[in-house]
């Protein structure tokens, strides 16, 4: 038997389900439990709707961002980059940086994942670099041809354009 966020997530469109999140906020809860959860189709839409209606550093989700880390090596390419543009909202514990610098170096090598996934996984990358800066150095080999060669012209200028911090930042820290 369908919950009723379960039926909003397959039966609504995304004001839908965005109104009822806003005036369900108990219902959050169980969103996150989802989001993580591999219960599909349920799992990719509730991280979808979470980062449709959450805030940066979102209390309602900071709780459960070591559960959320751990969830994301297993799912799919659409759910991971909806879990990790959750995360990429987030101010992320030290703890949990390393672990999810080292997924999303994974996720950005792996040339056959889908290159949405692979692009959000950079920009989270990118992210740890700009609190990290002595990490520049560390991942310039990132912009290889073997792993540039099977994204479309749009996404490498975005990546190369992203790129250009890093190595401003790169030349700053000599």
């Amino acid at each position: 038997m369908q919950t009723e966020l379960e039926h909003i997530l397959i039966s609504t469109y995304k004001d839908g389900m965005i109104a009822y999140m806003e005036t369900h906020p108990a219902a959050y809860e169980e969103a996150v439990q989802l989001a993580i959860s591999d219960k599909q189709p349920f799992a990719w839409r509730a991280a979808w709707l979470l980062w449709s209606c959450m805030e940066e550093n979102d209390q309602r989700v900071q709780k459960h961002v070591k559960e959320i880390v751990k969830s994301v090596k297993s799912k799919n390419d659409g759910h991971q980059r909806e879990l990790l543009k959750i995360l990429l909202l987030m101010d992320i514990d030290k703890k949990y940086e390393g672990i999810l610098f080292n997924l999303c170096l994974n996720v950005w090598e792996e040339i056959n994942k889908a290159p949405s996934v692979r692009m959000t996984a950079f920009k989270f990358i990118l992210k740890l670099v700009k609190k990290h800066p002595e990490l520049s150095k560390e991942i310039t080999f990132l912009l290889q041809e073997r792993y540039l060669e099977t994204l479309s012209p749009g996404v490498k200028k975005s990546i190369s354009k992203m790129m250009k911090g890093v190595t401003y930042m790169e030349r700053e820290n000599v």
